[in-house]
């Protein structure tokens, strides 16, 4: 078989893998576009954007690592230490958005059968008037996604490095070409396929009830993710 050829397919099959078996590659999403209420359409757009980031993020590190003359074992180190520091980001985002989702539902009424001195004087001050359609609208934040784009861009790709290793070191530039469009493509179509089936099959799921703790839910999925990553390896 052609070598380029045996290269593209595995760089192919290695980003499928990497992919499904890394929930923090596709949970956050999935998770989000439910608390958030986003469309498929930008639920799938975010997705996208956030694995371009994470793929270009080491094929920079892998290709500047070569030009530089770093060593396989050093470029491995820093994907190393980039997931210890992602897994820390993803804690601290998941902590961050779990206190934001206890906060949003004592102000939506959660507290309504709380003690007053257990309610945050501000909260207590609110009117709570929203309505059925407000609680319906899509939200138009524009920083979530942003947080998750800075994630995705540290997210280490440790299976990458060593690949555009062999093909950049002998400056074969067919093969560098070759190995990050398989192994970018196969990842993203990958991370957009299971959010578009969470979030497909979320939605067939009736939460009505639960909607108020979806923020909570979400921040702690998140946090989850972010522990299972840095602890277990995901």
């Amino acid at each position: 078989m052609n070598e380029l050829l045996l290269l593209s397919i595995t760089a192919a099959s290695l980003g499928f893998i990497h992919t499904v078996l890394g929930p923090d590659h596709y949970v956050p999403f999935i998770v989000l576009s439910r608390a958030r209420k986003w469309t498929v359409s930008k639920t799938m757009w975010i997705t996208f954007i956030a694995g371009v980031g994470h793929i270009g993020g080491s094929v920079v590190l892998g290709i500047g690592g070569v030009a530089l003359g770093v060593g396989l074992n050093k470029l491995v180190f820093i994907e190393s230490v980039r997931g210890e520091i992602v897994g820390w980001m993803l804690m601290a985002f998941g902590g961050t958005y779990a206190i934001y989702g206890v906060f949003k539902y004592l102000k939506d009424g959660g507290h309504n059968h709380l003690p007053d001195f257990l309610i945050p004087k501000k909260i207590r001050q609110m009117k709570h008037d929203v309505s059925h359609s407000m609680e319906e609208k899509e939200d138009n934040t524009k920083l979530t996604p942003w947080i998750l784009f800075i994630i995705f861009v540290f997210g280490p790709c440790e299976v990458l490095i060593p690949m555009l290793i062999f093909p950049a070191a002998e400056k074969n530039i067919a093969g560098v070409i070759s190995v990050t469009l398989f192994f970018g493509t196969t990842t993203i179509l990958t991370m957009m396929s299971l959010v578009y089936l969470g979030h497909f099959g979320s939605s067939l799921v009736r939460l009505k009830p639960y909607e108020k703790y979806m923020h909570l839910a979400a921040g702690l999925v998140i946090f989850l993710s972010g522990i299972g990553m840095h602890f277990l390896g995901w």
